[in-house]
């Protein structure tokens, strides 16, 4: 007997178009549902509401929405997220653009001098790392969605500005509002605020800009967004250690940074730099990650340590350092990130070890 063939997504799509929601209308005609993803037989999607009082109203809706899908043909697993977020910090009279007036929002300048501050942001935390590659942007989106999960207010910065990933891993693909043309609104997508010259661009532009165009950009993104009160803005920077690691770390007060590496030892040379970088910088390192540490076998249950086995950690005793955590190498992570829906924002297993990551720390730093 042949297995039903997966649903399309305009099956799953009428499927919660008949699941009715408080106050009129249903699921889709409302636009409540984000980051659909259908991979062979498993479905995923996010419920998102627009505050948490919304959220506790649309609990029912979320089970509804989840019977409704499983029954469909070919659907083996639903993993339903639901996330909320407060409405956008509103902007003075005197900041808003006459009516019809399009936004218009100028990225890319070169910096201006002297120490910058971002208003209402508590700490801000780099994510850094030696090298391309070790997963570095995927463990900055995951780490801002376990920390606004665990209750923190948080923000993040896309400043990989060469190579902008985030609102692909995010699911947000609109432009960012700009009254005045000068203030950035800055959109949220599973609790976070964000911010990436990603969404300012088509997807496959490149920008060939030399140093003080990185520099001033990176300072506008930080500056010139309406961030509100954080907890936390976590910044995902480029690999390497070059010139946004020292405009971040020089003009702006960096609460602490992140070093994220695989376990082998060509990742772990680089990492090194990485470390000595933040220490020239002035910088505390507030731990290492050792990403994609372990492989499971999702068909036999095999355990492999493809990339070796604990070298960030040994390298963090050696160093005196804290070891965050280790963090698997899982197709459900990728498959999450290419959907617009990070692991972390789901309660699929692999998220446990995001969740632990933010709650060390919180407490590290509280």
């Amino acid at each position: 007997m042949t297995a039903s063939p997966s649903p399309t997504r305009e099956a799953i799509l009428a499927a919660l178009g008949r699941v009715a929601v408080p106050g009129g209308g249903d699921l889709v005609s409302r636009d409540l549902v984000r980051a659909l993803v259908v991979d062979h037989g498993s479905v995923r999607f996010v419920i998102e509401a627009e505050s948490p009082d919304a959220a506790r109203a649309l609990d029912p809706v979320r089970a509804e929405a989840e019977r409704a899908v499983a029954a469909l043909a070919g659907v083996e697993r639903v993993a339903v997220a639901m996330t909320a977020h407060g409405p956008a910090p509103k902007q003075p009279a005197s900041q808003t653009a006459p009516t019809g007036a399009p936004p218009s929002l100028s990225i890319g300048r070169h910096p201006t001098p002297g120490p910058s501050e971002v208003p209402g942001v508590k700490r801000i935390i780099a994510v850094g790392s030696g090298k391309g590659g070790v997963g570095k942007s995927t463990v900055s989106v995951n780490l801002a969605v376990a920390l606004a999960r665990e209750g923190w207010k948080v923000g993040l910065v896309d400043a990989d500005i060469y190579g902008p990933s985030l609102p692909r891993m995010l699911g947000v693909s609109k432009r960012p509002a700009s009254p005045d043309g000068k203030t950035i609104i800055p959109p949220v997508a599973h609790g976070v605020r964000m911010i990436s010259i990603g969404l300012m661009l088509p997807e496959e532009q490149a920008l060939i800009w030399r140093g003080p165009m990185l520099m001033g950009a990176l300072q506008q993104l930080m500056t010139q967004v309406a961030w509100g009160d954080l907890d936390a803005l976590v910044v995902d920077m480029p690999p390497g250690t070059g010139d946004v690691q020292m405009t971040l770390c020089q003009k702006f007060p960096v609460t602490g940074a992140i070093v994220v590496s695989t376990p082998q030892d060509v990742a772990l040379l680089d990492a090194r730099r990485a470390l000595n970088a933040f220490q020239t910088l002035k910088t505390p390192v507030l731990g290492l990650v050792e990403n994609m540490s372990t492989f499971i076998c999702p068909n036999c249950g095999h355990e492999e340590h493809i990339f070796g086995d604990g070298g960030v950690q040994r390298e963090a005793q050696k160093l005196g350092l804290p070891f965050l955590g280790a963090l698997p190498l899982a197709l459900e992570v990728r498959l999450a990130g290419d959907g617009g829906l990070p692991v972390a924002a789901t309660d699929s297993p692999v998220a446990t070890a995001y969740r632990t990551m933010a709650r060390g720390l919180m407490a590290q730093l509280v």
